[in-house]
């Protein structure tokens, strides 16, 4: 961008005068960022425009990976990484009196996603640009993202989230590009020179309006792009109520996830979906058609993929556009659409699973509907002559069926490959949850192990650990993570050893600094920092990790001999809105830690933190910080994990089950470098397909348990009344289906033997140098190699 120093602060202050009409000595923090943000968005510029006419004018294929979350963060020092300017440009602020720290907390978190889907796809996004493959991201532009979280005495309450306030400098919005997406009305059909037509009229029509972001890769000149859909309001009869119309319209990408309680809400859901997917796949047939003409060659130079279930109407749409715009015979048409699309699966959990009732899905796509009824009878029927007279096998297998529309059926039909993502995962997902079209179609069936970007979470996230690596085995594991392995030449090595124990420990005092001023709460960095950062859900156990502290603290009040080293539980976790069991466990995590914390018995033994609106700009200061990392699910329900991995990338020792990655983590880093406990995959399955667990046995066999279960409802807590009995009904009176009570002995056992190997402190080193060294598999360049290479057929 600038050849010297001087040069970039001439450009920022004549730019900062030209963009803001005010003098540097008037201006403001948020002007700077401004300005330095738009100066590094015109930089890229050019190698964008560059980016795009390489595609357009080669003949190689291009993925466009459809997300209904791209969970991004903060983009400013990224970029600036990716550019090799951070010094310079840091250099250069300074001389201004500004701190280019600073800026990057004016930057908001783009409110783009929730959890592991969407930083998945934002890792995906910055590994494909640098690794110089043509790959482009879909989304939706959420006015307001998930929410704001904030904690009102121990319970969550959801603000919106005000990311967009003051714009956003890394957009670009595209206005001649908009596209119109139809819903509701009515279909016609017309019979014409022997062919039946069909017209989709009376419809209600939203706007999309792309907004444009680039997406810069590392040390190249490949820019690919996020594009992003804005709902608005399209020219509408004049008998329409406007202001209901428009409130209806901007609904549909002002918040992510809108809770599907009720119809309004489902409505708002499928409405969003197929908004992303009409668009997405419009604006690239567009794109298509002015390149080639015809869509005959479409899967020699496109690939469509979709992540998770909530783009799959883009298989029903592609067929419209083919059989109704082009008016290609259905077979033909068929072939195509199958050929181009790919879907990777995120769960085992039926309730993720998409099912849409008949009775909304049909009057709001009223085409679409009878496009996925035309792909049901015929994939019926095919099932017909392979189960003849088997109507239950059939039935089950249906993408329609009991009056709801199957997503994820549609996909495994509509698709040429299905990938789970990690080993664990793809292997229930051929066994057990997916075996019936397993059996039919074992060749699309692969796995795709997730992986993290190591730019953003070890060399941007953890610039002392980075640079220690660097200096241990040179810097050549930025372009290529799994020489990582070679740190294990250190392993015997007190210098180096004592080096990364130094990292860590100023990465704890960091974010101790940071929950001290966030919540008040004094940490001690010299305590065992144990942390458990993700979604709210059940599966997670976020229940068992917290009983657990209850258990510690009860046996340091009654036992005058037992010993632990000082430990700081931390939690960051939003809970959906409408999902009252999660926000239960948010309540007690505050509940128990306002004990624990203001007991002067417990004051140095034991803290309890809740990061308040976890996100990305703060899980980077999280994953540096951390000695014990929580994968705790429910063997068999977790598919991957990602934060398991950013934790291992860190130094960061798993505590956890053999459930999605951790199975692989454990064969890298090796079986003595992890604290494995629990039921095991095979022994869930089991037990929910031939019962024999009683959670009740646990409760009256176990003092422990029982202790910490009563705690929960005899007044232990203070006015809390009856607040957690739905904790404890879950528990007991549900049979555990998560098997916390099950779990809840060897949990204990393992951390008691993960304190005593902390003290210590040669072995758990070596530990964490050897979690370092096995993480560079785990990194999304490898991932996105291996789709690049086996299902998308992507030249660089």
């Amino acid at each position: 961008m600038f050849s010297s120093k001087e040069g970039f602060k001439e450009a920022f202050l004549k730019k900062l005068e030209m963009t803001c009409g005010k003098s540097f000595g008037e201006s403001t923090k948020r002007d700077h960022y401004s300005t330095l943000g738009q100066m590094v968005r015109e930089y890229v510029s050019t190698s964008w425009i560059n980016t795009n006419e390489r595609y357009r004018m080669g003949k190689g294929k291009q993925v466009y990976y459809l997300s209904i979350e791209f969970l991004l963060g903060r983009l400013l020092q990224h970029n600036l990484m990716n550019l090799e300017m951070e010094e310079l440009v840091r250099d250069g602020l300074e001389d201004l009196g500004i701190d280019l720290y600073e800026l990057e907390e004016t930057e908001s978190d783009a409110g783009l996603g929730n959890g592991g889907l969407g930083r998945l796809a934002a890792c995906f996004m910055d590994s494909l640009a640098s690794l110089d493959l043509p790959g482009h991201g879909c989304g939706i532009r959420y006015k307001h993202g998930l929410f704001e979280q904030k904690i009102v005495d121990g319970y969550q309450v959801e603000l919106p989230e005000q990311w967009l306030r003051h714009g956003h400098v890394w957009e670009v919005r595209r206005a001649e590009l908009a596209i119109d997406v139809p819903f509701w009305g009515e279909v016609k059909t017309k019979e014409e020179n022997g062919k039946l037509l069909f017209h989709h009229v009376n419809a209600e029509t939203i706007t999309a309006v792309p907004y444009d972001m680039p997406i810069v890769g590392y040390k190249t000149d490949t820019v690919n792009t996020l594009r992003l859909w804005n709902a608005e309001p399209a020219p509408f009869p004049a008998d329409q109520d406007i202001l209901k119309y428009k409130r209806e319209t901007e609904s549909v990408s002002e918040f992510l996830y809108p809770d599907d309680t009720h119809d309004e809400g489902k409505i708002l859901r499928l409405k969003q979906q197929y908004f992303l997917v009409s668009a997405s796949i419009r604006s690239i047939i567009r794109s298509h058609r002015k390149r080639y003409g015809s869509l005959h060659s479409f899967p020699e130079h496109v690939g469509i993929h979709i992540n998770d279930t909530h783009p799959v109407l883009a298989i029903p749409e592609l067929m419209r556009i083919l059989v109704d715009e082009e008016g290609m015979q259905w077979d033909a048409a068929w072939k195509i659409t199958v050929q181009t699309v790919s879907y990777t699966n995120h769960t085992t959990l039926t309730e993720a699973l998409e099912k849409w009732p008949v009775r909304i899905f049909q009057p709001l796509l009223p085409r679409i509907y009878m496009i996925v009824e035309e792909i049901n009878e015929r994939f019926c029927r095919s099932l017909w002559e392979r189960y003849p007279g088997d109507w239950k096998h059939i039935e089950r297998m249906a993408i329609i069926a009991h009056d709801e529309v199957k997503m994820a059926h549609l996909a495994l039909v509509g698709s040429f490959s299905v990938n789970g993502v990690a080993s664990l995962h793809t292997e229930i997902l051929k066994k057990q949850e997916m075996n019936d079209f397993y059996q039919i179609y074992p060749e699309k069936f692969n796995n795709k192990t997730n992986g993290i970007t190591h730019r953003r979470w070890l060399l941007k996230a953890n610039p002392m650990l980075a640079q220690l690596i660097s200096d241990g085995i040179g810097d050549h594991w930025i372009r290529e993570p799994e020489r990582l392995s070679e740190l294990v030449k250190y392993r015997e090595d007190v210098a180096f050893l004592q080096q990364l124990s130094i990292v860590k420990h100023r990465n704890k005092e960091r974010l101790a600094a940071r929950m001290e001023e966030q919540t008040g709460i004094a940490i001690d960095p010299s305590s065992i920092f144990d942390i458990q950062v993700k979604r709210l859900h059940a599966y997670k156990r976020q229940l068992l990790n917290i009983l657990h502290v209850m258990y510690l603290s009860n046996r340091l009040k009654e036992d005058s001999s037992f010993h632990i080293h000082p430990r700081t539980f931390i939690f960051g976790a939003k809970a959906s809105p409408g999902y009252y069991y999660a926000k239960k466990i948010i309540k007690l995590i505050h509940t128990v830690a306002e004990k624990v914390n203001h007991d002067p018995f417990l004051a140095d033994r034991l803290k309890i933190v809740f990061l308040e609106n976890y996100r990305v700009s703060l899980a980077e200061e999280v994953f540096p910080a951390a000695d014990i990392s929580e994968q705790i699910s429910t063997a068999s329900k977790e598919a991957s994990g990602t934060g398991n991995m950013k934790f291992m990338m860190n130094g960061a020792i798993t505590v956890g089950t053999l459930d999605g990655a951790n199975v692989e983590m454990k064969e890298r880093a090796g079986a003595e470098n992890l604290f494995i406990f629990g039921l095991t995959a095979d022994q869930v399955q089991n037990y929910y397909q031939n019962g024999g667990y009683h959670s009740m046995d646990y409760y009256h066999h176990d003092n422990r348990i029982r202790q910490v279960v009563n705690q929960l409802t005899n007044g232990f807590f203070p006015d809390m009344d009856d607040e957690f009995e739905p904790i404890v009904d879950s528990l007991l009176m549900e049979n555990d289906q998560y098997f916390v009570l099950r779990d809840f002995d060897a949990y204990v056992t393992i951390q008691k033997q993960a304190g005593k190997i902390y003290e210590n402190q040669e072995k758990w080193r070596k530990m964490c140098l050897m979690n370092i060294a096995g993480s560079g598999y785990f990194s999304s360049d490898r991932t996105i190699n291996q789709y690049a290479e086996e299902i998308w057929h992507l030249n660089k």
